[in-house]
C-alpha cells in the first residue's frame, strides 16, 4: 500500500466511529483534524470535502458490521442457524466496537434520510443487502426443507431487520439492554416459527 493509501485508509479508520457517534451534521472539520493528528491541508488532501470523508467513512462501518455478520453466518449449515447468526451479532451491542456508538446503518439512516442523498443511497444499497442476504438463506433453507414453503422471505426479512434495528434504538437511547433482548427474543420467535419441523 502507498503512503498516500495508508494516510487516506488511516484517515477513515479513525473517522469512521466520530461519524458513527456524531452524525454527519454533529462532525466538524474540527473533530477529524483531532481524531487523527492530521491539519485540515492533510485531509483534504485525500479527500475532496467532508462529505467525501463521511461516504468512506460509512463504507468502513458497514463493512465491518458486515464482516462480523458474515463471520457468524458462514460458521453456520442449517438456515434457522444462519438467521440466528444475525441476532449473535447484534447480540454484541455493548462488546463490538463497531458498535459503541450504536448500528451505523441505524444511525445515519435515521440523520440522512432527507437531509444527505449519498448517505441515504449508500444506506439503502446496505438495507437492500441485508434484505437479500435474508432472503437468500431462506429461499435456501426452502430448498433444503428446513424452512417452510409458506413464508415469504421478503415479509419477513422486512420484519426480521425492523426488529433487531429496533432493538437497537431502544438499547442506545435508553441506556438499557432490555428493549434489545426483548426484540432478539422475538426475532428468535420468528425463526422458531418458519423451521420445518
Amino acid at each position: 500500500m502507498k503512503k498516500a493509501e495508508k494516510t487516506r485508509q488511516f484517515i477513515i479508520e479513525k473517522t469512521a466511529p466520530v461519524f458513527n457517534k456524531n452524525g454527519y451534521a454533529g462532525t466538524s472539520i474540527n473533530d477529524l483534524t483531532e481524531v487523527t493528528g492530521l491539519t485540515k491541508g492533510s485531509i483534504y488532501g485525500n479527500f475532496e470535502n467532508k462529505d467525501a470523508v463521511a461516504l468512506a467513512a460509512f463504507d468502513y462501518n458497514y463493512s465491518l458490521v458486515l464482516g462480523a455478520v458474515a463471520a457468524k453466518v458462514n460458521e453456520r449449515t442449517h438456515a434457522a442457524d444462519k438467521l440466528k447468526a444475525y441476532i449473535a451479532v447484534f447480540a454484541q451491542l455493548y462488546t463490538m466496537p463497531v458498535f459503541q456508538y450504536g448500528c451505523p446503518i441505524l444511525n445515519t439512516a435515521t440523520e440522512a434520510d432527507d437531509t444527505h442523498t449519498g448517505l441515504r443511497n449508500k444506506v439503502k444499497l446496505a438495507i437492500d443487502k441485508w434484505y437479500g442476504g435474508i432472503e437468500g438463506i431462506i429461499k435456501t433453507g426452502q430448498q433444503h426443507k428446513e424452512i417452510k414453503k409458506s413464508v415469504n422471505s421478503r415479509e419477513f426479512a422486512g420484519a426480521f431487520i425492523a426488529l433487531i434495528e429496533g432493538g437497537v434504538m431502544l438499547a442506545k437511547v435508553t441506556g438499557k439492554s432490555e428493549g434489545l433482548e426483548s426484540a432478539l427474543k422475538q426475532a428468535r420467535k420468528m425463526i422458531a416459527e418458519i423451521k420445518k419441523q
